[in-house]
């Protein structure tokens, strides 16, 4: 499969199902829309046309197609369904901005994500790592926990020091608060925002009183910031939100962007990571074999210490092990794009103003580029053996400009708590819970994880 931007004369539209299936479709999607995109690629291979209520979905699955619309053409395409859909649960943060408005919010916050200001935080990080050991330990023995809420505490914690020099645990409920946004912003994708907010529904009226809470949130932190009389010397995401609200020339717009940026930033910032180290421990556990070489290396590495910058290199089996989680259960599960002109994918035309998926969930699971591709197998990540795997085959992250900003913070923190739990703990699923992705902005465990506690130390 090729990608190109030269017009093909036969204007080849690729296959799918049949107009009349477009509410079919939209019921699928609701109810399961890894399900829809799973059974894309077993009937129509690597190029699919999905039509999904009023709309065509132009659905490709090769890591060419990705290279393109990701990298190549990048300046065709803006964010498409879902995350247009999510901006009335987000505003015009990060995720969901375009143009010159997201280009001056990557610039701003950047600075905080180079490789110095990383391996400052590396402490910071190590640090509540032990501590979200300690707080399992106490467990052990006692009923189960919940992994997704345990881990969602601890990136929450990591967010708030690290970028934001801020003790998050002071404000109760972020994480249900983001539970509801996000399924506001799933409501939207799949009533293709023809329900106003307004409409008295349960679940919009979870989402407005978790938005009006995030929003209190956040101008709490920003009230504190601003009357510090040390916040000129800082220089973490905040204070340079902060400074770059102010150079607006409405007040209004800028406190409202500010909200938007902060809210999207504590989504963003805790919830991937939280996913990740949530899949981990269900597989490890799963696969004993890789948990026993996973504590091997961590006692080997660590001793009795806590994690340092410098034993990232070290931690390698843990960061192989880690890669193999996201391409199983890429955090980001979905990459919806709309073309602003008409353009070639893969010797297919795909028109102005269609709307275009990448899928980092099948992609990982393609055949011709993953042997056995359903195995959990972390020696896949092995530079022995993947030096020849080309590059889009493999994208947890994204791709292109709009590449994870925060992917090396959130790779460090995912290493540095796997190695000091897989040295610590056992934690054990319940037998009589069954595991499902459940695919909202990130692709998180259907209702949580309970796994139970065992002390090795």
């Amino acid at each position: 499969m090729t990608s190109t931007t030269t017009v093909d004369t036969a204007r080849r539209t690729p296959p799918g199902p049949p107009r009349t299936a477009a509410l079919r479709m939209l019921m699928v999607m609701s109810r399961d829309r890894i399900g829809m995109m799973t059974s894309a690629v077993d009937r129509y291979g690597d190029a699919s046309r999905l039509p999904v209520g009023p709309k065509e979905l132009y659905f490709f699955n090769h890591p060419d197609a990705a290279k393109h619309v990701l990298a190549d053409n990048a300046a065709n395409y803006h964010k498409g369904i879902g995350l247009v859909h999510a901006k009335k649960a987000l505003g015009d943060g990060l995720l969901t901005s375009e143009g010159e408005l997201w280009r001056k919010q990557r610039k701003v916050i950047q600075p905080a994500f180079q490789s110095r200001r990383i391996a400052e935080q590396a402490d910071v990080i190590a640090a509540e790592a032990g501590a979200l050991s300690e707080r399992l330990r106490a467990h052990a023995g006692d009923g189960p926990l919940d992994v997704p809420q345990e881990m969602t505490g601890l990136t929450l914690g990591v967010l708030g020091r690290t970028l934001l020099d801020a003790d998050l645990g002071t404000f109760r409920g972020i994480g249900s608060d983001f539970a509801a946004v996000q399924d506001q912003a799933m409501f939207e994708l799949e009533s293709l925002s023809a329900v106003p907010t307004w409409v008295p529904l349960p679940r919009q009226l979870r989402f407005r009183r978790a938005r009006r809470h995030l929003q209190g949130i956040v101008d709490r932190l920003v009230a504190d910031r601003t009357s510090d009389p040390a916040a000129a010397d800082r220089v973490d995401v905040l204070s340079r939100l902060i400074e770059s609200a102010g150079r607006e020339s409405d007040p209004r717009v800028g406190r409202e962007r500010l909200r938007d940026e902060l809210v999207t930033l504590l989504l963003a910032g805790h919830e991937t990571t939280a996913s990740t180290l949530s899949w981990t421990l269900y597989l490890i556990d799963r696969h004993p074999e890789v948990r026993e070489r996973l504590r091997a290396e961590a006692r080997e590495v660590l001793g009795d210490r806590l994690p340092v910058y410098e034993d990232l290199t070290r931690l390698r089996y843990t960061s192989m092990v880690l890669e193999e989680v996201m391409r199983l259960y890429p955090p980001v599960w979905l990459l919806p794009r709309k073309a602003l002109a008409d353009d070639v994918v893969g010797g297919y035309h795909v028109p102005a103003g269609a709307d275009l998926l990448v899928c980092p969930f099948t992609l990982h699971r393609h055949p011709r580029f993953w042997e056995d591709p359903e195995r959990f197998d972390p020696e896949r990540f092995n530079p022995d053996v993947s030096s020849g795997r080309p590059r889009y085959a493999y994208i947890p992250f994204g791709a292109g400009p709009r590449f994870c900003v925060g992917n090396h913070l959130g790779m460090m923190e995912a290493a540095f708590v796997i190695a000091v739990l897989a040295r610590d703990l056992e934690l054990t699923k319940l037998p009589s819970h069954e595991v499902v992705p459940e695919p909202m902005l990130s692709l998180r465990i259907r209702g949580g994880l309970p796994m139970t506690v065992r002390a090795l130390r």
